[in-house]
Parts: C-alpha cells; sequence; structure tokens
C-alpha cells in the first residue's frame, strides 16, 4: 500500500499541505463541458438523446421519454430487498429529524423590519453512478429539500445501457420524496437541469455530487440556476495519539479511499510508533478488499507532528471534508477545530456512520472549502428577504441621512424619491 510519510517540517513543505480544488487545470474538460452545456441549451432533447447515446448507452427510443416511467417509479420500492428497504427508511428518518432541527423562525429586527426564508420552487437532484449507485446520496440531498419545504424534487441519473435505473436509487427517491427521475447523466444532466428542455423541467438549484465534468458543469451553468457548491474528491483526516487503535484507524483511511483514486486519507499522529503501526494495518487490509486497486491509486499520506496540537493545526490548514479525533481526550481537541465538513469524535464515531445513518448531512465540502462553506443542509433550499414595512415616521427619521447619502453618491432621483413623501 503506497504511504506517503512526512514530518512535521516535510509536511508543511510539500504541496499536498496547501491542496486546493483547482479547476484550471482542465482546460479541454471545460471546453467540452462548455460545448455540452451549449448544445443542450440550443438543440434541447435533440442534444440530450445524442449526448446519451453518447456517454451513457442509451437514449430513449422514438415515443418514449427520459423520465422513469411512473409506474415503474412507484414499483420500484417493492423490488428491493426488505432488508434493504428498512436499511433505507430506517436512515431516512434519522436523517430527516436531524433536517427538521435545523428549520429556524425568520429573523426580525425592528418591529417593520423582517428577514423572510423561503424555499426554492423546483429543485434538480443529481445521484451519480458509474463505479457505484449511491442511494444514500438520495435521501442526503431530497429530505433536507423536502424539510425546507421546496415543491417540486426532479432526480437525475444515469442510466444503465438498457435505460433502467438501479432499484435502490428508486426507492431510495421514493422514501425521500422525490416527484420524478430522469435517466440521464453527465454534464448534459446539469444542463438540461438548468435550462429546462422539452421534456425536463427547468429547475432553481441543483444539488448533488458527480465526477468532473459533472462539477464542471455545475460551474458553467451556475448564475442561470443555483447550485449547493463545487465538490473536489472525497477525503478524510484522522488526528489519532499513540491510544488510537491503528485498525481502527486503517479502517477509516482505507474506507474513504476506496471512492475513487483521487480521494484523500490523512493521519496527522504525534506517536511515530502508531504511524508505523497503521501503515502496517492499513496494508494487511486493503489485500483482502475487493476495491484494493482503486485505495492504492488514491493518495494516502502519514504525517508524524510534534504535538496533537500542532496536529490540529495542520488539519485546519487542511480544511477536510471528514475529519476524525481519536486521542485520549477526543472532545477537547473537537472543540479546537475550526475548519472541517464533518468532525468525528472518538473510537466509535467512524466515517461510515456518517456516510449513511447517523443523520447529519453527507454532502460536505471538499478540497479545503470547509474554510467558507457548510454541509448541505435546510438552509441550501432556503433564500432571504428582507421585508421593510415603513411609515411616514420612518421617512421622518431617515430622511437626513439617506439624502445626503444619495447626493454624496450623485443620485438625485434617490433623494428625490424621499424627499417627494414629506412634501
Amino acid at each position: 500500500m503506497p504511504v506517503r510519510r512526512f514530518d512535521a517540517r516535510s509536511w508543511v513543505a510539500s504541496p499536498f499541505a496547501s491542496r486546493r480544488l483547482d479547476l484550471s487545470q482542465f482546460a479541454k474538460e471545460r471546453a467540452a463541458v462548455a460545448e455540452i452545456c451549449s448544445r443542450v441549451l440550443t438543440d434541447g432533447d435533440l442534444a440530450l438523446s445524442e449526448l446519451g447515446r453518447r456517454f451513457d448507452g442509451w437514449a430513449p427510443p422514438e415515443g418514449e421519454s427520459f423520465e422513469v416511467p411512473p409506474d415503474d417509479f412507484a414499483a420500484a420500492i417493492g423490488r428491493v430487498a426488505s432488508a434493504d428497504r428498512a436499511a433505507l427508511e430506517f436512515a431516512a428518518a434519522r436523517i430527516r429529524e436531524f433536517h427538521e432541527r435545523q428549520v429556524a423562525p425568520d429573523s426580525t429586527g425592528q418591529a417593520v423590519l423582517r428577514l423572510v426564508a423561503r424555499p426554492v420552487r423546483r429543485v434538480g437532484l443529481y445521484a451519480p453512478g458509474g463505479r457505484a449507485s449511491y442511494p444514500s446520496t438520495v435521501l442526503m440531498t431530497a429530505i433536507p429539500a423536502r424539510v425546507a419545504g421546496v415543491s417540486e424534487l426532479v432526480l437525475a441519473t444515469p442510466p444503465r445501457p438498457d435505460g433502467t435505473i438501479p432499484d435502490a436509487i428508486l426507492a431510495a427517491a421514493h422514501i425521500a420524496g422525490v416527484d420524478r427521475v430522469y435517466r440521464i447523466g453527465g454534464a448534459q444532466a446539469i444542463a438540461a437541469l438548468a435550462y429546462g428542455t422539452a421534456s425536463i423541467p427547468r429547475v432553481d438549484l441543483i444539488a448533488g455530487p458527480g465526477n468532473l465534468y459533472v462539477t464542471l458543469a455545475k460551474k458553467e451553468v451556475f448564475g442561470a440556476v443555483g447550485i449547493d457548491g463545487i465538490a473536489g474528491p472525497t477525503e478524510v483526516v484522522v488526528i489519532a495519539d499513540s491510544k488510537a487503535r491503528p485498525d481502527f484507524v486503517a479502517a477509516d483511511l482505507a474506507a474513504q479511499l476506496e471512492h475513487d483514486p483521487l480521494a484523500w486519507g490523512v493521519l496527522f499522529t504525534d506517536s511515530a510508533p502508531l504511524a508505523d503501526r497503521v501503515e502496517e494495518e492499513l496494508s494487511s487490509l486493503v489485500r483482502g478488499l475487493e476495491r484494493a486497486q482503486i485505495i492504492r491509486e488514491a493518495n494516502c499520506c502519514v504525517v508524524v507532528a510534534e504535538s496533537i496540537d500542532q496536529a490540529v493545526s495542520f488539519a485546519d490548514d487542511f480544511a477536510p471534508e471528514h475529519l476524525l479525533i481519536v486521542t485520549e481526550d477526543s472532545a477537547r481537541v473537537a472543540e479546537a477545530v475550526r475548519n472541517a465538513g464533518a468532525v468525528f469524535v472518538g473510537p466509535y464515531a467512524t466515517v461510515p456512520l456518517g456516510d449513511y445513518t447517523a443523520g447529519p448531512n453527507h454532502t460536505l465540502p471538499t478540497s479545503g472549502a470547509a474554510r467558507f462553506a457548510s454541509p448541505l443542509g435546510v438552509h441550501t433550499f432556503l433564500k432571504r428577504t428582507s421585508v421593510l414595512s415603513l411609515s411616514r415616521g420612518d421617512v421622518e427619521t431617515l430622511h437626513d441621512a439617506t439624502v445626503r447619502l444619495a447626493h454624496l453618491e450623485g443620485l438625485g432621483a434617490h433623494a428625490h424619491a424621499v424627499e417627494v413623501r414629506l412634501e
């Protein structure tokens, strides 16, 4: 198992310590995505059919639609194994309960000044396909949108070559309250949701992760539509001391690295012996895993820091998507963390529990975006509007300063609009 090993000084000097999402290096891919989005905007369903055959290996035959037939969508819940359905419903209940706590009352300043939150009307969700299908992503995106009060949810996801969608995806969509499912993937799906076509409705906001082309497409269409964020490869950072179990640490590193050859797994520890043992455990573990080759290609680093406090500083600079803290005083260490998408505290708070069933969202900021961004949540699907209910008395109170500022900026009509109300 290839692992890059660093001490504190060499880690700070390495490019890995300051890694950030840099899409500028993908000039060829960006050009291809821009062309795809332009074609969908111009040619609509015709472009979608051509691109679907090219990239997904399927497009609807004449007379059929990209939409999963409603009867088939509804029946999928009965086709999944009862244990799988129970697991999806268990996860959905916990996700819903957690996100319902995020609903806050409207903010009010003075009695006449309010900030009100309203949900967007229609949301497009994207669930990736390819290496694997992710029904958990459907739950994590659709449920907060429903809790926020979004009126209509549509889901796009890549079809199989025969035009079908995995029953687990359809079942999750049904449980989470998705209204319609469309059999389309990649950049063309994002463009279709952003611009709308004859068969696919235009949405107000797009949420959900995807591959590089999906990410570039979200960046391309932003402005025509809202997006939840720009996601890079998945990542986990572990802060561990000498008391941590090396097999636990190795298991969490492997669990995240198996997602993608571009994924990141980083251990910060103040114990060189623990670092050695984690490397041994990881090499042993990976040999028996189905996705061993993906894990071996991913970015795995072990950093021996001078102290746990320094490890926290390194983690804050890295600003990881997932941060697992396994130290003797995990709670204290967690309180010191400023930058992380989700923090997992203690030896039993393994990241996959957060991925599926704990309740908090698993759609998280990556590539250092945790410095300024938050997990997907109810707030993602809300927009805020200020409401001003002002009387003549309020105009009198605000008049002098408002008129002065308007003239300071050379905007006489602004000043007049205030003054005329007191004539």
